[in-house]
């Protein structure tokens, strides 16, 4: 029976779970992230867990948003003090079908951030500062991509800012699965981990089927984010020893895991610990979770 239901904000009460090793776990892949289980209560809530995540589908909504039809999300989708997007523009589409493709991707991110703010109530956190053009620029240029990185230059370019930050997102909530305690918003979270793997099958096969120019860049784009998340070699390109690599999976056929502080420092755009802002975040992130 159920006690708890999305139509209703999410309780506090829901979540004090211990999230000791929150800092540490699930960073490999394969049983890694049994180690993830944490041991010592913290004060971090699956509220706390879910604003992490509305950040992310926050930029990924405006990113696409603005990349299909032009606009970013409305302001009441923001939140009720929302920061600056800086950048974005509609990409000069030549393939309808690559656009649809990416039109579907920015409705069913929309979807997740208003599920977010449904289900997190007055306890959501607004969207934060994001510099679109600045911090893609930036990854761009440490993936060695040149300077003056522009994603929605076009539709090769749109997809590599799409495996930029969605790849992220996924591994982001493959680490956070563990570490929820309502089962019932675990399955939520489940059933968005799957839908942001279906757009990222969707994007790395396509970069792959541009052919070499694009499958170098995402291999690119993998290596600086490798070079960002600590010492473990984590990331997976386009391209693994002479084949296809779609799926970045480890032996098990498992998704591999990040931890908050490894995905921070790839959006932040740094290796170091204690920072809290920078990168495609010039502010930081809203909410608890916001430090490398």
């Amino acid at each position: 029976m159920r006690t708890e239901s999305f139509n209703a904000p999410l309780s506090r009460r829901s979540a004090l779970k211990a999230l000791g090793a929150f800092g540490a776990a699930a960073s490999l892949p394969g049983c890694a992230a049994v180690a993830a289980t944490p041991t010592e209560p913290q004060g971090i809530t699956d509220a706390d867990i879910f604003n992490f995540a509305l950040n992310l589908e926050s930029l990924e909504t405006e990113y696409y948003l603005r990349g299909t039809t032009g606009q970013g999300m409305s302001a009441a989708d923001a939140g009720s003090n929302p920061g600056t997007v800086n950048g974005g523009h509609i990409v000069p589409w030549q393939n309808d079908d690559l656009r649809q493709f990416m039109v579907e991707v920015a409705e069913n991110e929309l979807a997740h951030v208003r599920f977010y703010r449904r289900v997190l109530g007055a306890g959501a956190v607004s969207r934060p500062n994001i510099d679109i053009a600045g911090g893609f620029a930036a990854a761009a240029k440490a993936a060695g991509l040149g300077d003056g990185f522009d994603p929605f230059a076009s539709e090769m370019n749109f997809f590599l800012g799409g495996m930029l930050m969605e790849d992220v997102g996924v591994t982001a909530y493959r680490g956070a699965a563990p570490l929820i305690v309502n089962k019932e918003y675990l399955g939520a979270a489940a059933g968005i981990l799957a839908v942001e793997a279906y757009h990222m099958g969707m994007a790395r096969s396509t970069l792959y089927r541009m052919g070499t120019a694009a499958r170098n860049a995402a291999n690119a784009v993998s290596d600086a984010r490798d070079s960002l998340d600590g010492p473990a070699d984590l990331d997976q390109g386009i391209v693994m020893n002479g084949r296809a690599n779609i799926v970045p999976s480890d032996t098990d056929g498992i998704a591999f895991a990040r931890t908050p502080q490894q995905v921070l420092r790839i959006v932040y755009l740094t290796n170091q610990s204690g920072v809290s802002g920078g990168g495609i975040f010039p502010n930081g992130m809203n909410g608890k979770l916001r430090t490398t």
